[in-house]
């Protein structure tokens, strides 16, 4: 494996491509090289910033061929066009979740994989958080036994600050509010520790008084593939938190994180917490683990970095982008329907066949 940098681009220049970018000053395997946006002032600000050269035409920036991928921070709608033409350049790419603003993009996107030879990685880091990792490896193991359940939560109060202005306003632009928002980052995380979820029940409300289109509270079931049931809940009406709970035959674990810190995710190992109970004698044989320091937003790009110096795929896959977003759309349905059941599967088949009969008619 070469030992130079990695070198990408950035597309979308708002804040969470700063997020991002500082993530990427901290590694020696990528270097963002180049920064495209629409507005000549943000890309002259933004490179001033991180020290990388202004790109005025996106397709100049796809059309340099010292550029190996690009990472992608534009609104959900814009997605997979612009995978598709950094595909059709030779780019790999990376997307913030979600993969798209619909399934039919969503499978697109990861087509563009085998159609141009490229890596796609989407962008779900929370299952890259400390936590998560240590959670997952006992799981392995078999320390807590065999799963029964598995609680997330991830809220924030987002739709106390929302104004007709924002994106996030509108259910056109912003489908399910925290769902699609902040719950599907738990969609991914439940099924890294617990493997495939296949049946979905939602129900949601609209409770913040700012009058928004969106609804503004979450609450969904999950059926995951060996049986064992999940829950998920999501509030944009509250202070910040992500938290996972598991519960095994032997024993649970109880992640929390400190939702203040999570723009600085090196700092996180500081305020949040993270125990297992074992046994039978309940909250006396609590143990407190203690967290490292790490980088989800650092390991995410890395993991992008390494995909396309080594050509073996992330664990951040298109596929498991994909999936995350089925399950927001099966929650979508199901609110539609008044909290029935409905299958992931069927979600996916039917935008497997729109996007098929599309094809044909192109």
């Amino acid at each position: 494996m070469n030992d130079a940098p990695v070198k990408l681009g950035i597309i979308g220049l708002g804040r969470w491509a700063r997020v991002l970018a500082r993530a990427a000053k901290r590694s020696t395997r990528l270097k963002l090289v180049s920064g495209y946006s629409r507005t000549p002032e943000k890309r002259e600000t933004f490179a001033r910033e991180f020290g990388l050269a202004p790109a005025e035409d996106l397709r100049q920036m796809l059309a340099d061929p010292g550029i190996h991928g690009v990472v992608l921070t534009v609104p959900n709608e814009e997605h997979f066009p612009i995978a598709e033409l950094a595909a059709r350049a030779g780019k790999h790419v990376y997307t913030e979740k979600p993969i798209a603003h619909t399934l039919d993009d969503g499978i697109r996107i990861c087509d563009l994989e085998s159609r141009h030879g490229v890596q796609i990685v989407v962008g779900h880091s929370a299952r890259l958080l400390a936590g998560t990792r240590i959670m997952k490896a006992a799981i392995e193991r078999g320390e807590l036994g065999r799963l029964a359940c598995i609680e997330g939560n991830f809220s924030n109060e987002r739709a106390l600050e929302l104004t007709p202005q924002s994106w996030r306003w509108y259910r056109a632009q912003c489908p399910g509010g925290p769902l699609s928002q902040l719950a599907i980052h738990q969609f991914d995380s439940l099924a890294c520790l617990g493997g495939e979820i296949v049946e979905v029940m939602s129900l949601a409300s609209k409770l913040s008084p700012v009058g928004a289109e969106v609804d503004d509270q979450s609450m969904t079931l999950v059926k995951f593939a060996d049986g064992k049931l999940g829950y998920i809940g999501s509030s944009w009406t509250s202070p910040g938190v992500y938290s996972i709970r598991a519960f095994g035959q032997k024993g649970l674990m109880h992640y929390e994180v400190d939702f203040g810190a999570w723009d600085t995710p090196d700092r996180l190992h500081e305020t949040s917490a993270l125990y297992v109970q074992r046994g039978k004698d309940g909250y006396g044989k609590r143990e407190k683990i203690e967290l490292p320091q790490s980088n989800m937003f650092v390991d995410e790009l890395e993991s992008f970095a390494d995909a396309i110096a080594t050509g073996k795929r992330s664990e951040l896959t298109a596929e498991n982008g994909l999936r995350a977003c089925a399950v927001v759309n099966a929650a979508l349905r199901s609110i539609e329907l008044g909290g029935r059941a409905v299958a992931v599967a069927e979600v996916i088949e039917e935008a497997r066949t729109r996007v098929r009969r599309q094809a044909k008619a192109a």
